[in-house]
């Protein structure tokens, strides 16, 4: 168990190395999530955010998060002020809006607005994938 548990602790410290992995073609992310069956995060984002950087600051350097993101999701990130394309449902007047969307680009919850900690966040990546897992048992896949 305590070898085990020194893995998983050198894993996530190498996948923190790397920081998540960003999509930022929205097509490509879709067509990768459905291939591997993972749900999407989606970051719909601002350069000149003071809450946006804040957000990458901080809970994006969060090993744990770094982890959780690169193993379980396919992530993407649109900047409005990049002219990065954002599908309409997803658009929102403020950034950050963090999206949680399943393998076929739909969204499974309302969006969660501005900075969220890194405790929190992993919270909420808990229940997605939960709801993930429920709903894939749900159309039959394993």
């Amino acid at each position: 168990m305590k070898k085990l548990l020194s893995l998983l602790m050198l894993t996530a410290v190498l996948m923190a190395g790397q920081g998540i992995q960003w999509e930022t073609d929205y097509d490509a992310a879709l067509a990768k999530a459905k291939t591997l069956d993972r749900p999407i995060f989606f970051v719909f984002s601002r350069h000149s955010c003071k809450w946006c950087r804040h957000l990458e600051e901080t809970t994006f350097q969060n090993a744990e998060v770094i982890a959780r993101l690169n193993g379980e999701f396919v992530n993407v990130v649109a900047y409005t002020d990049d002219g990065d394309f954002v599908p309409g449902a997803l658009w929102s007047p403020g950034t950050p809006a963090l999206w949680f969307l399943d393998s076929r680009g739909e969204t499974m919850f309302p969006a969660i607005p501005g900075a969220v900690g890194a405790a929190d966040f992993l919270h909420a990546t808990d229940i997605v994938l939960e709801e993930y897992k429920a709903r894939r048992a749900q159309r039959g896949t394993p």
